[in-house]
């Protein structure tokens, strides 16, 4: 304690074991430092207390808490190293007081405004190791010098006894500012957020959700590869939702289920009497979607006259209707889809080349599900959610050798395929439990927990290993203590089995929903 300091009285003393007592009791909450104001300003006539704390490289100060004060100034209120009264106390750990804030010209006042009253700054440095991390300043009533003296000894007992707690409060903001900075690095890196109508966690859903993050932002025209049923649409959607048009309107065209010329009018609309049938004016799909996004799906069918007028709207934007010469103009983005292979098209000239190269901006590559196993469950599990709730069923778990089966089918119709399994299999429970039999004949294999092993002997004890703890994980909702028991393994060793066989736990526990390709 400073020589001057020892004076400090027994009612001030008090004071101090109270502080003592908030700070012990209130350990690293943010509401301490507002009970250790409230005292100051009861007890001693201290106002307007503030903490403010170094950033990371020392450079500025930031505000920790304040008594007072509008929320957007505090959270903006900065001084650098030496700036002001609070930066120059932060640079040279010496205390200062300022008589009358009025006639100071160093007194800046960024957290509060400059107070037009006369009254006296009392500003002290926050020290760890001979190193000043932060100040502690409050404002005190007009008084003699002797006065302020005394309150300038008592802040800094007071700093020192709140140094290791603020120490940790700014550890711990910087440990939660590097935090978030990695978290947003690993975002980039992996490419953004999974889309929320979208499930799976396998590396090629990551690579397309990448994908669908770098391109949503712009207006570029993008093709969507994929066998049918892989989920194009959903990608489409996301697209739309991520970019700047998603206020407008999303237009959905399948090019396969349309003649040539109801095509043609689909798409660009007619004028009344264009032909037969044509009994009004009617706007296309290109002008609904004035502002939005137009998704063609399966472009591949197209016909060449179609083509040609298609491939001059993505050009210049432009077009006229069935039967009008009158040119108009719309502001699109066109997302494309198909699952036919156009480079072949294109060498067999059933595809116009051109048109080929304007629509293949930016390609997304949709896999067959066969191609990603591990999502297999993942979206049988959530179609189960969906259609017990759908059907009133109450089901709520798939068994083992229903499992079995799910991973040994190739899945030729993909996504679509699996949720009508799903659901025929949901309408056929009758325990709450989906069992093999109640899957469609096409999926029907001999029941038994073998009946899915295929490969070496090391590959199918690790599936049959895999499918056991994972249908033990059902029955336990995700308790792997519970789940340990039931298989007489010990914790440790099942949560390293669980590590080591890529077992996703999201998938087990009560009340997890996930929204999925479809």
């Amino acid at each position: 304690m400073p020589s001057e300091c020892r004076g400090v009285d027994c009612t001030r003393l008090s004071l101090l074991r109270r502080i003592a007592q908030v700070l012990s009791r209130g350990h690293l909450r943010a509401a301490v430092w507002q009970e250790v104001f409230a005292l100051l300003r009861e007890e001693m006539g201290l106002h307007r207390g503030v903490l403010m704390m170094a950033t990371a490289d020392g450079g500025e100060l930031v505000v920790e808490a304040a008594e007072d004060g509008e929320p957007a100034r505090l959270a903006t209120a900065r001084y650098r190293r030496g700036e002001g009264i609070s930066g120059r106390v932060l640079q040279t750990a010496t205390a200062v007081v300022v008589p009358d804030v009025t006639k100071d010209p160093g007194f800046q006042g960024r957290i509060f405004g400059i107070n037009q009253r006369s009254t006296a700054f009392v500003c002290v440095p926050i020290v760890v190791n001979d190193e000043a991390i932060g100040t502690l300043s409050v404002d005190a009533a007009l008084d003699s010098q002797g006065h302020l003296e005394q309150t300038r000894c008592f802040l800094e007992i007071l700093a020192s006894m709140m140094s290791q707690l603020a120490s940790l409060r700014r550890m711990m903001r910087l440990e939660n500012a590097e935090l978030v900075a990695e978290n947003d690095r690993l975002r980039a890196e992996l490419g953004g957020e999974r889309p929320a109508a979208m499930i799976g966690g396998s590396d090629l859903m990551r690579d397309v959700f990448a994908r669908i993050h770098r391109v949503a932002p712009s207006d570029t025209t993008v093709l969507i590869r994929g066998e049918s049923g892989t989920g194009k649409e959903l990608v489409a959607s996301a697209i739309h939702e991520k970019s700047s048009r998603r206020g407008g309107a999303f237009v959905k065209v399948n090019c396969a289920a349309l003649s040539e010329n109801l095509l043609e009018s689909e798409l660009f609309g007619h004028e009344k009497g264009a032909f037969t049938g044509a009994l009004n004016t009617r706007k296309g799909r290109l002008e609904e979607a004035e502002g939005g996004t137009l998704f063609l799906d399966e472009i591949g069918d197209f016909s060449p006259a179609v083509q040609v007028k298609l491939l001059r709207f993505v050009q210049e934007r432009e077009f006229e209707r069935v039967g009008s010469n009158r040119t108009q103009r719309a502001d699109v983005r066109l997302i494309a889809a198909t699952n036919r292979d156009l480079e072949k098209a294109v060498a067999e000239e059933s595809f116009r080349a051109d048109l080929y190269y304007r629509i293949n901006v930016f390609p997304v590559l949709m896999p067959a599900l066969r191609e990603r196993r591990d999502d297999v469950m993942g979206l049988a599990n959530h179609f189960v959610a969906v259609y017990s709730e759908r059907l009133g069923k109450g089901v709520t778990r798939i068994s083992t050798p229903a499992i079995n089966m799910l991973m040994a089918y190739h899945w030729p119709g993909n996504v679509r395929e699996l949720e009508n399994c799903i659901e025929h299999a949901v309408l056929m429970a009758e325990d709450g439990v989906i069992h093999g039999h109640d899957l469609p004949p096409t999926l029907r294999l001999p029941e038994g927990p073998t009946s899915s092993l295929r490969g070496s002997l090391r590959e199918s004890v690790e599936l049959l290993e895999r499918e056991v703890i994972a249908d033990t994980l059902k029955q336990t909702e995700g308790n792997v203590t519970a789940a340990a028991r039931l298989l007489a393994l010990s914790p440790r060793m099942l949560r390293y089995k669980i590590k080591g066989l890529s077992i996703d736990m999201t998938l087990f526990r009560t009340g997890h929903r996930r929204k999925a390709v479809s």
